[in-house]
């Protein structure tokens, strides 16, 4: 299914992609570090949430709280939490 995300206090304002069950796939930031983000988004493709959310989850950019890589992670729970209901 596809999902699409309202980013919070970060460059990009939007995440977009694809969860078919756990699996993660055709992940795209709108703005944002172009290059930085196709690396991650390609770098995570075919993952599970689980395993994402285990590499990226709580990082954070500069003085903020979070980043784009845990904007992803909430993201993808978000989107898992809500497909299980």
């Amino acid at each position: 299914m596809h999902y699409q995300y309202q980013t919070r206090g970060v460059c990009p304002t939007m995440v977009e992609f694809d969860l078919e069950g756990e699996v993660v796939h055709n992940i795209k930031f709108t703005g944002g570090c172009n290059g930085n983000l196709k690396a991650v988004s390609t770098l995570v493709d075919g993952m599970t949430v689980d395993e994402i959310n285990g590499k990226l989850a709580g990082n954070t950019c500069g003085f903020k709280k979070t980043s784009c890589a845990d904007q992803l992670c909430q993201a993808l729970v978000h989107a898992r939490d809500n497909a299980r209901r």
